[in-house]
Protein backbone atom coordinates (compact mmCIF):
# COMPACT_ATOMS: atom_id res chain seq x y z
CA UNK A 1 0.00 0.00 0.00
CA UNK A 2 3.04 2.39 1.11
CA UNK A 3 4.57 1.71 -2.24
CA UNK A 4 1.31 2.31 -4.17
CA UNK A 5 0.89 5.42 -2.36
CA UNK A 6 4.68 6.64 -3.30
CA UNK A 7 4.29 5.98 -6.86
CA UNK A 8 1.31 8.14 -7.16
CA UNK A 9 3.03 11.08 -5.04
CA UNK A 10 6.24 10.39 -7.44
CA UNK A 11 3.91 10.97 -10.54
CA UNK A 12 2.11 13.14 -9.37
CA UNK A 13 5.19 15.51 -8.29
CA UNK A 14 6.64 14.61 -11.46
CA UNK A 15 3.78 15.88 -13.34
CA UNK A 16 3.34 19.04 -11.47
CA UNK A 17 7.45 19.63 -12.37
CA UNK A 18 6.60 19.66 -16.02
CA UNK A 19 4.41 22.08 -15.62
CA UNK A 20 5.96 24.77 -13.08
CA UNK A 21 9.88 24.05 -14.30
CA UNK A 22 11.49 27.21 -15.82
CA UNK A 23 12.11 26.72 -19.26
CA UNK A 24 16.14 27.57 -20.10
CA UNK A 25 16.96 29.65 -22.76
CA UNK A 26 20.08 29.37 -24.19
CA UNK A 27 20.65 33.07 -25.49
CA UNK A 28 19.09 34.78 -23.15
CA UNK A 29 22.29 36.52 -22.46
CA UNK A 30 23.66 40.23 -21.90
CA UNK A 31 27.08 39.71 -23.62
CA UNK A 32 27.86 40.11 -26.80
CA UNK A 33 26.90 37.15 -28.76
CA UNK A 34 28.04 37.30 -32.85
CA UNK A 35 25.82 34.69 -34.53
CA UNK A 36 25.57 34.15 -38.38
CA UNK A 37 24.46 32.13 -41.25
CA UNK A 38 26.91 29.11 -41.76
CA UNK A 39 29.31 29.86 -44.47
CA UNK A 40 28.49 33.64 -44.38
CA UNK A 41 31.09 36.44 -44.11
CA UNK A 42 29.07 38.78 -41.64
CA UNK A 43 27.66 38.23 -38.11
CA UNK A 44 24.83 39.37 -36.64
CA UNK A 45 25.16 41.48 -33.31
CA UNK A 46 23.39 42.85 -30.25
CA UNK A 47 20.40 44.79 -30.12
CA UNK A 48 21.50 48.21 -30.47
CA UNK A 49 17.96 50.01 -29.75
CA UNK A 50 14.51 49.88 -29.99
CA UNK A 51 13.05 53.23 -31.96
CA UNK A 52 9.76 54.82 -30.53
CA UNK A 53 7.65 57.70 -32.99
CA UNK A 54 6.52 59.91 -30.72
CA UNK A 55 4.19 62.71 -31.59
CA UNK A 56 5.79 64.98 -28.56
CA UNK A 57 9.20 64.67 -28.00
CA UNK A 58 9.79 67.25 -25.41
CA UNK A 59 6.50 64.69 -23.36
CA UNK A 60 7.98 61.60 -24.38
CA UNK A 61 11.64 62.77 -23.30
CA UNK A 62 10.21 64.01 -19.82
CA UNK A 63 8.11 60.46 -19.11
CA UNK A 64 11.90 59.10 -19.51
CA UNK A 65 13.71 61.42 -17.69
CA UNK A 66 11.45 62.75 -15.47
CA UNK A 67 9.10 59.90 -14.06
CA UNK A 68 11.12 56.49 -15.17
CA UNK A 69 14.45 57.60 -14.11
CA UNK A 70 16.45 56.78 -17.23
CA UNK A 71 19.53 59.12 -18.81
CA UNK A 72 18.27 60.42 -22.03
CA UNK A 73 20.66 62.35 -24.79
CA UNK A 74 20.08 65.86 -26.08
CA UNK A 75 18.08 66.95 -28.82
CA UNK A 76 19.47 66.51 -32.01
CA UNK A 77 18.30 66.94 -35.74
CA UNK A 78 19.28 64.34 -38.42
CA UNK A 79 18.00 66.71 -41.59
CA UNK A 80 19.52 64.08 -43.37
CA UNK A 81 16.99 60.87 -42.13
CA UNK A 82 13.87 63.31 -41.71
CA UNK A 83 14.35 62.77 -37.48
CA UNK A 84 14.58 64.66 -34.39
CA UNK A 85 16.23 61.79 -32.14
CA UNK A 86 16.63 61.26 -28.17
CA UNK A 87 18.50 58.32 -27.35
CA UNK A 88 17.26 56.65 -23.78
CA UNK A 89 19.81 54.76 -21.75
CA UNK A 90 19.26 51.57 -20.37
CA UNK A 91 22.19 49.59 -19.58
CA UNK A 92 21.58 46.93 -21.59
CA UNK A 93 19.94 48.63 -24.88
CA UNK A 94 18.54 51.97 -25.69
CA UNK A 95 15.49 53.62 -26.73
CA UNK A 96 15.43 56.19 -29.51
CA UNK A 97 12.54 58.57 -29.61
CA UNK A 98 11.81 59.73 -33.18
CA UNK A 99 10.26 62.64 -34.12
CA UNK A 100 9.65 64.12 -37.54
CA UNK A 101 11.78 66.99 -38.57
CA UNK A 102 10.33 68.43 -42.12
CA UNK A 103 7.09 67.80 -44.31
CA UNK A 104 8.89 64.90 -46.32
CA UNK A 105 9.56 62.93 -42.70
CA UNK A 106 9.18 59.41 -42.69
CA UNK A 107 8.14 59.41 -38.99
CA UNK A 108 5.89 62.11 -40.41
CA UNK A 109 4.07 59.60 -42.45
CA UNK A 110 4.05 56.93 -39.55
CA UNK A 111 2.08 59.57 -36.95
CA UNK A 112 -0.38 60.51 -39.56
CA UNK A 113 -1.17 56.83 -39.06
CA UNK A 114 -0.64 56.07 -35.61
CA UNK A 115 -1.76 59.39 -33.92
CA UNK A 116 -0.27 58.27 -30.32
CA UNK A 117 3.11 57.13 -31.79
CA UNK A 118 4.94 53.66 -31.22
CA UNK A 119 7.67 51.18 -31.93
CA UNK A 120 8.48 52.16 -35.17
CA UNK A 121 12.24 49.79 -35.71
CA UNK A 122 14.64 47.65 -34.03
CA UNK A 123 17.92 48.22 -34.53
CA UNK A 124 21.05 45.28 -34.81
CA UNK A 125 24.52 45.70 -34.78
CA UNK A 126 26.06 43.59 -37.64
CA UNK A 127 29.89 43.16 -37.91
CA UNK A 128 30.36 43.68 -41.77
CA UNK A 129 27.78 45.71 -42.63
CA UNK A 130 28.51 45.98 -46.58
CA UNK A 131 28.70 41.85 -46.55
CA UNK A 132 25.12 41.71 -45.03
CA UNK A 133 23.77 44.05 -47.23
CA UNK A 134 25.50 41.85 -50.23
CA UNK A 135 24.29 38.83 -48.93
CA UNK A 136 20.84 39.73 -47.76
CA UNK A 137 20.15 40.91 -51.48
CA UNK A 138 20.94 37.76 -52.76
CA UNK A 139 18.47 36.12 -50.67
CA UNK A 140 16.05 38.14 -51.82
CA UNK A 141 15.56 40.84 -49.00
CA UNK A 142 15.15 44.67 -50.08
CA UNK A 143 16.80 47.20 -48.42
CA UNK A 144 15.08 51.07 -48.52
CA UNK A 145 18.39 52.35 -49.83
CA UNK A 146 20.60 51.31 -52.43
CA UNK A 147 23.42 52.15 -50.24
CA UNK A 148 23.90 52.77 -46.65
CA UNK A 149 23.74 56.05 -45.23
CA UNK A 150 25.33 57.45 -41.71
CA UNK A 151 22.91 57.17 -38.95
CA UNK A 152 22.05 58.97 -35.75
CA UNK A 153 25.34 57.28 -34.45
CA UNK A 154 27.75 58.22 -37.03
CA UNK A 155 28.31 54.64 -38.68
CA UNK A 156 26.86 53.47 -41.53
CA UNK A 157 22.99 51.80 -40.82
CA UNK A 158 20.58 50.27 -43.96
CA UNK A 159 16.96 49.77 -43.30
CA UNK A 160 15.34 46.62 -44.65
CA UNK A 161 11.92 46.33 -46.01
CA UNK A 162 9.51 45.12 -42.97
CA UNK A 163 7.54 42.97 -45.59
CA UNK A 164 10.68 41.02 -45.84
CA UNK A 165 11.32 41.18 -42.21
CA UNK A 166 7.82 39.47 -40.99
CA UNK A 167 6.27 42.97 -40.82
CA UNK A 168 9.05 44.52 -38.72
CA UNK A 169 11.16 47.28 -40.02
CA UNK A 170 14.70 46.66 -39.51
CA UNK A 171 18.06 48.93 -39.72
CA UNK A 172 21.45 47.11 -39.36
CA UNK A 173 24.10 49.41 -37.76
CA UNK A 174 27.55 48.26 -38.44
CA UNK A 175 28.97 47.49 -35.15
Amino acid sequence: MAASMLKVAVAGISKCARHVLPVLRPYSTSKVLLQGVPGSVWNLGRLNHVAIAVPDLEKATALYRDVLGAQVSATVPLPEHGVYTVFVELGNTKLELLHPLGEKSPIAGFLQKNKSGGMHHICIEVDDINAAIVDLKARKIRTLSEEPRIGAHGKPVMFLHPKDCDGVLVELEQA
